[in-house]
C-alpha cells in the first residue's frame, strides 16, 4: 500500500491533541499511540467455512493498512480496542497475522478485551500482544471496548461501528462511518474491512467526525 496523502481531522479530548485518521485509527502523538477499534480479523474466513461466498483477502487488507499507519506514524504503543479475532473459526488467519507481528516486534502492543475476544479467546503468546479487560487506563484515557462512563477519566471505545448519515438535496443520503465524540466519551469507528456499521442517533451533545475517502473532517452540531 503507497503512503498517500490524508487530511486527518485534529481534536483536543481530554486536554490532549488527537487526529482523528481517515484509516478510522486514532493517534495521539504526545504518547506516541495508535488505538484501533474493531478489527474482527478473520470474520470474511469465518463466514466462508459456514458456506457462505463472501470475497477473501480482508484480513491482508486490515494488515497492509496497520502496516500503512506505522510507517506514517512510527507508534511505540498499538492499542487495540476490542474485537482483535471475530470468532474461534477466525483463528485460521493467525498464521499471517504472527508474520505481520514479526515484522513490528518493536511496537508494544495491548489488546482490551470485547465480546468477539471472549469467544475467540485471546490471542497465543506467540503474537506478543498484551491482554486486559476494560477499562484499562492509559494517560487521561480509559480505554475499553464497550462505550461507558468513567469516574475520572476520558474513555475511548469501539463495539458499535458508528456510522452517520448526510442528507443531500431531495431525498438523497449517503452514510459514512464516523468517530463519536461526547463530553466524557469517543467512539472509534471499526478499522476492519467487512464489518457494517451501526447508524448513531444525532444528539445536541453528539459530534461526529466523518470518515470519507482520504479525509475526515467534523460534522456540523445539531
Amino acid at each position: 500500500m503507497s503512503v498517500s496523502e490524508t487530511s486527518p481531522c485534529q481534536v483536543q479530548w481530554a486536554g490532549e491533541s488527537l487526529c482523528l485518521l481517515p484509516q478510522r485509527a486514532l493517534w495521539w502523538p504526545a504518547g506516541g499511540t495508535l488505538f484501533v477499534a474493531d478489527l474482527h480479523l478473520g470474520k470474511a474466513a469465518t463466514y466462508r467455512a459456514l458456506g457462505q461466498p463472501v470475497p477473501g483477502g480482508t484480513t491482508r487488507q486490515n494488515l497492509a493498512r496497520l502496516d500503512d499507519l506505522i510507517a506514517r506514524h512510527a507508534p511505540r504503543r498499538i492499542v487495540f480496542l476490542g474485537d482483535f479475532l471475530h470468532a474461534a473459526q477466525s483463528r485460521t488467519v493467525l498464521a499471517a497475522v504472527q508474520a505481520w507481528r514479526a515484522g513490528h516486534a518493536a511496537i508494544a502492543m495491548t489488546l482490551v478485551r470485547g465480546n468477539h475476544d471472549s469467544r475467540a479467546g485471546d490471542p497465543p503468546g506467540a503474537l506478543d500482544i498484551d491482554v486486559v479487560d476494560e477499562p484499562w487506563l492509559l494517560g487521561p484515557f480509559a480505554c475499553c471496548h464497550h462505550p461507558q462512563a468513567h469516574p475520572t477519566h476520558f474513555v475511548l471505545a469501539g463495539h458499535l461501528h458508528p456510522v452517520c448519515k448526510l442528507h443531500g438535496r431531495g431525498r438523497d443520503s449517503l452514510r459514512l462511518p464516523c468517530f463519536v465524540s461526547e463530553p466524557d466519551r469517543a467512539i472509534l469507528p471499526a478499522f476492519g474491512e467487512f464489518t457494517g456499521g451501526w447508524l448513531m442517533e444525532a444528539m445536541p451533545h453528539r459530534r461526529f467526525h466523518g470518515v470519507g475517502g482520504n479525509n475526515v473532517w467534523t460534522l456540523p452540531a445539531l
